[in-house]
Formats: structure tokens, C-alpha cells, sequence
């Protein structure tokens, strides 16, 4: 796809605007503006269910220059991408390449996001943009483009889990144990671990009664949205613990586990998005490099008897993960599973495995 010439801007409700140039699908968009600061895996990151509802703002300058992957799967699980869409509503960079080169590339990022039908601009001062989004918080916003305007619109206050979960059980074959996935937008990196490590996953949808399945152990993905809006989810994990069965949380999962023991959550000011998230281990004291996307997390004062942190961020003092001290209960805020970012923290897929 050749350059365009079409102009648009990114409007925020604060009523500051940046303006740009139109790639991928020349429509206009809304819903809440964050940032990256990944380096890499931009098709990881616009497949991400996380990022449901929301305008994203990568700080990394140079974007498209390896293209997007070509299809290709095993188990049933796409081998590059982390769902089967783009679910971003919009993109803003820097500087977009339309010359892109990779052995594995199938398409630019352009032609992708044009099917896709997801609108995005180019020549945005997104390092301003960052520090302005740093300074104020996330915030809405809208894209207007090639003259056409959108309301804002704030996805926060929709049931954004219930857009992105499958919508009936799907069944992953391997051997044993017998894992159920509570998908709550789950990114297919979760599916890849878990069946590389020989398990058999039951996927069910987020609000399904799996209580009467065969299975040894659960794990609750990741997701969009305020996790107050998963009551169903929280009701049937307050179930499992009951049952005493192996639970393991990431990043949504990681909030739902907390409402699911007693504690809170809240909305942080404009989150984690990045590959380069330092977590300290507090029963270590080791300090890991996380990949990160989340808006909320788990007030850690909260957690009521019985409970504990397990890791902390070290830039902000927020919480990354809490335990159980005698049951097997545990979650993290961030992802293990990288996709994009640092497989460092993947051992704890192999710690839940030796629970079951």
C-alpha cells in the first residue's frame, strides 16, 4: 500500500489534539487512549483481547517494517498472533513504514488494518503524547479522519469480556492433567504454554458453569476491562476455592482471583504497556522482567487472612501477584507467557503443572 495523503487528528477529552496522517481503514474511532512502550510485536499487541475498546499509541518511532505474519497454526492455535482479529479500535505512530521485510511477512501492517477495518494515523508526536497521557492519565479519545467525526465513547463501562470470550467450550486434546481456561479474552500465548506442556485445555466462556467438567486445575486469562464487570467469572472462582482445586490467574485473572478472595481493585493512571516491567519476587527478593497490559489492579491492603503479595512492581509499589499461604490459589499481573516480550517469568506455567 502506497503512502497517504489524507490528514486526521487524535482528539482527547482534556481537548488537546494531534494530528497525522491516515493509514490502514480511513474511518473514524473512539474509546480510551494508552501506550505502548514495547520495541517489538506490534501484531502480538494488536491482537491482544486486553486492548478491547482502546485507541493505542506505540512510543517506539518505527513501525511496520517487518510486516504482519502469515497464517499458520497448530492445535488449532494461531502460531504468531494472539487472537483472530485486531482489537485495537485504533492505532497512532510515530512513523509508519510502508516498505516492510521479513521471511515470515505475508502483508504490511497497512493493508492489514485496512481489512481489519481498524483506522490509524501516522506522524503523530507520540513521545508528547505519552508524556501528556503520563501526566494526565489514560483518557478518552477519537480519531477523526478524512473529515468523518465519532462521538467519544468510553468502553469502560460495557461488559468488554463478554465481547472477546468464545462464546461456547472448545476443547484443546492432550494429555494429562485436564486444565479448564476460564477465557476472559485470552491471548492464544496462554493456549500455546499450556499445550506445550502436554496438557489438555477445556476453554469454556467467561461467565460458564464448568463446576460439573472433569478437570484438575483452573486458569483465568487475561482480559479487557474493569474486572467488576466479571461477577459471573468472580462467583465460580469463589466455588473453586471452596473446592480447593489448583487456581492460577494472569493479569485479569490475576484482579478476578483478588475479588474472587475478598479483596479490591481500582484503576490505575495509565497502567502497564510494555515488555520491560520490573516485578520483585518478595519470598526471593529476585527481581523479573515482565511483559505487561493492564489498567486496573489488586489493592494489595485488601487482601483479607490467609492471603499474601507475591510480586510487587518495582517502579510504582503496585501489586503484581498474590498467593494463597496453604491453598493451591495463585495469580499474576503480569504475562508469563510474553507474546510479545520476556519469556523470564514462563516457570510458573510448569510451577501450576506440578500443583495438579
Amino acid at each position: 500500500m502506497e503512502p497517504q495523503t489524507q490528514s486526521g487528528a487524535l482528539i482527547l477529552e482534556d481537548g488537546c489534539s494531534f494530528e497525522g496522517c491516515v493509514f490502514g481503514f480511513p474511518g473514524p474511532a473512539s474509546g480510551e487512549v494508552v501506550f505502548n512502550t514495547g520495541m517489538v510485536g506490534y501484531p502480538e499487541a494488536l491482537t491482544d483481547p486486553s486492548y478491547r475498546g482502546q485507541i493505542l499509541a506505540l512510543t517506539y518511532p518505527l513501525i511496520g517494517n517487518y510486516g504482519v505474519p502469515r497464517e499458520g497454526s497448530h492445535n488449532g492455535v494461531h502460531a504468531a498472533l494472539e487472537s483472530a482479529a485486531v482489537q485495537v479500535r485504533a492505532l497512532v505512530v510515530s512513523d509508519y513504514s510502508f516498505d516492510y521485510s521479513h521471511w515470515d511477512a505475508s502483508k504490511g501492517l497497512a493493508d492489514w488494518l485496512a481489512e481489519q477495518r481498524v483506522p490509524a494515523l501516522y506522524g503523530v508526536d507520540t513521545r508528547q503524547l505519552t508524556k501528556h497521557l503520563r501526566e494526565r492519565g489514560s483518557m478518552l479519545g477519537k480519531l477523526e479522519v478524512c473529515g468523518k467525526q465519532v462521538p467519544f465513547s468510553d468502553p469502560n463501562i460495557e461488559n468488554l469480556v463478554a465481547q472477546v470470550s468464545v462464546q461456547e467450550p472448545v476443547l484443546y486434546p492432550g494429555g494429562k492433567p485436564r486444565v479448564v481456561l476460564i477465557d476472559c479474552g485470552c491471548k492464544n500465548g496462554i493456549l500455546r504454554n499450556l499445550l506445550a506442556r502436554g496438557a489438555t485445555v477445556l476453554r469454556v466462556p467467561w461467565d460458564y458453569d464448568f463446576l460439573a467438567e472433569e478437570f484438575d486445575g483452573v486458569v483465568v486469562s487475561n482480559g479487557p476491562g474493569d474486572p467488576k464487570m466479571c461477577g459471573a467469572a468472580v462467583k465460580h472462582l469463589e466455588q473453586i476455592m471452596r473446592m480447593q482445586r489448583p487456581i492460577f490467574g494472569i493479569c485479569l485473572g490475576n484482579q478476578l482471583l483478588g475479588l474472587a478472595a475478598g479483596a479490591d481493585t481500582y484503576k490505575l493512571k495509565f497502567g502497564h504497556r510494555g515488555h520491560n516491567q520490573p516485578c520483585i519476587e518478595l519470598t526471593t527478593g529476585r527481581c523479573h522482567i515482565t511483559s505487561q497490559n493492564h489498567g486496573y489492579a489488586v489493592k494489595t491492603d485488601t487482601l483479607p487472612e490467609g492471603w499474601e503479595p507475591w510480586f510487587v512492581n518495582a517502579n510504582d509499589g503496585t501489586n503484581e501477584g498474590i498467593r494463597h499461604r496453604s491453598r493451591p490459589f495463585m495469580s499474576v499481573q503480569f504475562h508469563p507467557e510474553a507474546a510479545p516480550g520476556p519469556y523470564d517469568t514462563g516457570h510458573l506455567f510448569d510451577e501450576f503443572l506440578r500443583l495438579l
